[in-house]
């Protein structure tokens, strides 16, 4: 009588889905327990992955997040979580200063990454994240979750289709205003905990990654001036954190450009618009109107409106929902971390932002702060 055996290094969970034709669900463990692990661990489960363990800066608050966001486990140590042989991909949501030392830790200990942006507060550190990131053959990717607006990926596509013409002009900003008022404070307000930059590593980023994303070209040089409006907030003395940033860029291609970041604009909540300029066509997208693209020509303007039955093929991916059904930023955040764990099984979707382009936002930060210093046009290398 022939006996069927399981190979005792196969887990019976990959042996269920290889029995059934079933994509192996991945494990998640998430380090950090506040607004990002909510937002990480929603999208985590419409992905479909086990939500396995978490660890924070306590074995009590692991305890409360595990019990609030539904996750299996809750470790007292990152050092714990990640010796965890059954958990796959590690969140990072921490404060920005601790993101290099524990996506760091995470690879090291074989695990797929998202690190929440930045990346690192250093270019050495994000350098060094990007080059462990390779050569390790694992997944590791960075939520400029913007790029994954359905309309994003329909403007890229109008570009490198040529509808523009050739590239002339970009205006961009990113203007918030949960720090407009002076006694208005958080965590990354403090350099030790959020540093060197505030308002331009947390939200400029993502503005000059979708630019860059969008126009499929880079910001060669730039000249920025940065303000820090108050000194001395609820718990917070001395920042020497910026609030907001303005900046002239030139592209690599020749187009120029202002960017305003700002983080006390009153009125302004997430307010994330970028217009581009070419001698055929402008594009406007604004990310609190996330279901419209504005197109603009000499003979007039049209408002293209999310529709997959006529949306370019990669934007048409990304329209979870049919037309006329809204989608926004957790749509758009859902759709990365499903392609990031696409990658962690080999896949390699288009416009997936890895640590390489952490990296790149991390280099473009180090400018505009040396720009600030010096009042000089600052080349932006890598």
């Amino acid at each position: 009588m022939t006996k069927t055996v399981i190979d005792s290094a196969v887990p019976a969970r990959e042996a269920a889905a290889a029995a059934t034709g079933r994509a192996v669900a991945p494990r998640a463990g998430f380090i950090g327990a506040g607004f990002m692990a909510t937002v990480h661990s929603r999208a985590a489960r419409a992905a479909g992955a086990e939500l396995s363990a978490v660890a924070s800066s306590s074995g009590r608050s692991a305890e409360s997040a595990a019990a609030r966001l539904g996750l299996g486990r809750a470790y007292d140590s990152v050092d714990e979580l990640l010796a965890d042989d059954d958990i796959d991909i590690i969140h990072v949501c921490t404060p920005n200063t601790t993101h290099a030392r524990f996506a760091l830790a995470a690879l090291d200990a074989g695990k797929h990454v998202v690190c929440e942006k930045p990346l690192a507060t250093t270019v050495g550190d994000a350098a060094a994240l990007a080059r462990r990131a390779e050569t390790s053959g694992l997944s590791a990717t960075v939520p400029f979750v913007y790029r994954f607006h359905p309309m994003v990926r329909e403007a890229r596509a109008r570009v490198q289709a040529g509808e523009t013409g050739r590239l002339l002009s970009i205006t961009g900003g990113y203007l918030q205003d949960w720090l407009a008022e002076p006694l208005a404070d958080d965590w990354r307000v403090s350099a030790e905990l959020g540093g060197p930059s505030r308002a331009f590593a947390d939200i400029g980023s993502h503005l000059v990654d979708l630019l860059e994303f969008v126009t499929g070209d880079r910001i060669a040089r730039l000249n920025a001036t940065t303000r820090t409006v108050y000194g001395d907030r609820g718990d917070n003395r001395d920042i020497a954190t910026e609030d907001l940033v303005a900046l002239v860029v030139e592209m690599s291609g020749g187009a120029v450009g202002t960017l305003l970041v700002s983080q006390v604009a009153p009125g302004r909540k997430n307010s994330l618009v970028l217009e581009i300029a070419g001698t055929e066509q402008s594009i406007r997208f604004d990310q609190e109107r996330p279901e419209e693209l504005w197109l603009g020509r000499r003979s007039g303007s049209q408002l293209l409106l999310r529709d997959p039955e006529t949306l370019a093929p990669d934007a048409a991916r990304l329209s979870t929902v049919p037309s006329g059904h809204p989608m926004g930023y957790q749509d758009a955040f859902n759709s990365f971390i499903a392609d990031s764990y696409a990658a962690t099984a080999g896949a390699a979707p288009d416009g997936l932002p890895t640590f390489a382009d952490g990296l790149r936002a991390v280099h473009v930060t180090a400018a505009v702060l040396e720009s600030h210093v010096s009042g000089a046009w600052v080349e932006v290398s890598a």
